[in-house]
Parts: structure tokens; C-alpha cells; sequence
């Protein structure tokens, strides 16, 4: 019998991980996985999986996958993972499944994340079965059709970083909570994909975190305008600016390239998110 969840996964050239995510659950789960780009390999690969569809779409940002997916989603209730976070199997869907009939404001639900400290990843009070928290971390979030819908889904003018936090701020000034599961546990790999190290060399790697870092301060300035105004944006972000600014001057000065690059990049991220530059940026 497939279940009242579909499981989402949002996929950009993760073959290796995608197949061993699918590997770990029941096939009684139906799974949708959209495929940010245009590697048709994994469509193979998964044609003896019944209960696994596959959709294709260019690359506009993990929020715009998640509102593509929603469009195929038949059942009351979908659940978005990214392909790398472990331990997620059939008991902790089930967990969800479970949750989701009990709790009736949720906007969002996720599971607890073991391998974080407090000050990187913000959680709720552990000893909590169902404890609420402000955000849910984009990387597991289970949504209701109907409150999904009614809240707009994801922002698309957000391509990546803190389009989760956008779209539970919304939530919340709609009255709906968010909750985290504390009994249903995953880990997420810290930094970088397991994917692209694996399969990137280190230049390559160096230019995707100065692609990501673009895109963090971007997206956390422009969160940060969209929900309290320009000035205060503006006034949050001085103390950021003027360390970046020091930051570059620094390694100039030491001439280590690299980490001028890097704090160069991010305050092109900041400076065009100011101006109001779209968030351009993209993967290949």
C-alpha cells in the first residue's frame, strides 16, 4: 500500500547518492525526485524502481525545485530531503507519518540533526518529543499540501541559502508552528557535498564554496531586507561589510590569493544583494 508521503528529493548531478537514498527505503513509499539538470543517467537507473519518478528542470535553486515538485505531489503530505543527509529510513518516515495527523498547526516539520553544534544550527530542547523552533533546516523539511499552498511555497528569487528561513518566517506570520521530531535523528555531511568531493578536483572545489559563499550572503541579506526593511538590513550588515573589507585587505597584504578571493566573492554577494542585483549565480 504506498504510504501518505511522498518522499522529494532534489537532485543535481547525485547519481551515487540518490540510488543508495532509494536504496534504504520500502518501495512502498512513492519517491519524486527532480533532477536539477540536464544528466539523464540517473533516469536509467532507476526504471526498475515502480514507486520512483524522476523530472527534470533547469537549475533556478533548490526552493524552485521544491515548489516544481509540489506540483506532482498527489498525496496530503511530501516530505524534501537532500540525497546526502543518513540515517533517514523506513521507521523514521513512518515516525512523520505518524506525526503528521497529530500535530494540526504545523507549517513545518523536521527531524533533529545529531552532528551540529547549537551556535551552527539552531534545535530545539532535546528532551522534547515535539519541540518548536523558529526554522526547519532545508535539508529535511515535511510539509501539508494545504498549509504548503496557502503559505506560497518557496521564494524563487532565493537560488540558495535561507530560502527555508523565508519560507518559516511567512509560515509563522500565518500562525502556523514548526516543529522538530526529536526522536527521528539524521546527520547531515558538514561543508560540501559527499558527492562533489568525491568527484571534483580542488580548484573546482574552490570555485563551488566561493559559488556557495556568494550565494550565502546573498540570500542572508536579502531574507533579512524582504522581512525587516532596508535600514535595519543595512545597519545589521555594517559590522559584516567592514570585517569582509578588513579580510581582503589582509590577504592582499599576506598575498594569499585564495582567501582574498574568497572574502572578495562574498562581498560582491553582499554589495549585489544591497543593490538589488537578482541572484544569478549558478551551478553548471
Amino acid at each position: 500500500m504506498i504510504k501518505q508521503i511522498t518522499l522529494v528529493l532534489i537532485s543535481h548531478k547525485s547519481k551515487e547518492l540518490i540510488l543508495k537514498f532509494i536504496k534504504n527505503l520500502s518501495n512502498n513509499f512513492k519517491i519524486l525526485i527532480i533532477e536539477n539538470s540536464s544528466d539523464f543517467q540517473l533516469e536509467n537507473e532507476i526504471k526498475n524502481h515502480k514507486n520512483v519518478e524522476i523530472k527534470f528542470m533547469n537549475n533556478n535553486g533548490y526552493g524552485a525545485a521544491i515548489n516544481y515538485a509540489r506540483k506532482f505531489v498527489k498525496s496530503r503530505y511530501f516530505f524534501v530531503f537532500s540525497p546526502d543527509l543518513k540515517n533517514v529510513d523506513n521507521n523514521l518516515i513512518e515516525m512523520f507519518e505518524e506525526k503528521v495527523k497529530i500535530i494540526k498547526d504545523f507549517g513545518a516539520l523536521g527531524p533533529r540533526f545529531l552532528n551540529v553544534t547549537e551556535k551552527s544550527h539552531k534545535q530545539s530542547n532535546k528532551y522534547e518529543e515535539i519541540g518548536k523552533i523558529n526554522s526547519i533546516s532545508g535539508s529535511a523539511m515535511c510539509f501539508d499540501t494545504i498549509t504548503f499552498d496557502k503559505v506560497g511555497g518557496f521564494d524563487e528569487n532565493i537560488f540558495l541559502y535561507f530560502e527555508e528561513t523565508d519560507y518559516c518566517i511567512r509560515a509563522n506570520k500565518k500562525g502556523y508552528k514548526m516543529y522538530q521530531i526529536n526522536k527521528a535523528t539524521v546527520e547531515h555531511p558538514r561543508g560540501a557535498s559527499e558527492g562533489v568531493v568525491k568527484t571534483k578536483n580542488f580548484r573546482e572545489i574552490s570555485n563551488l564554496e566561493k559559488l556557495y559563499s556568494w550565494h550565502f550572503v546573498w540570500s542572508k541579506y536579502y531574507v533579512y531586507k524582504k522581512h525587516y526593511g532596508k535600514w535595519i538590513a543595512i545597519l545589521y550588515f555594517i559590522p559584516s561589510l567592514i570585517r569582509i573589507i578588513y579580510r581582503i585587505n589582509l590577504y592582499k597584504y599576506k598575498k594569499n590569493i585564495d582567501k582574498k578571493e574568497k572574502y572578495q566573492v562574498r562581498l560582491d554577494g553582499l554589495l549585489s544583494s544591497i543593490k538589488g542585483t537578482k541572484s544569478i549565480k549558478r551551478l553548471l
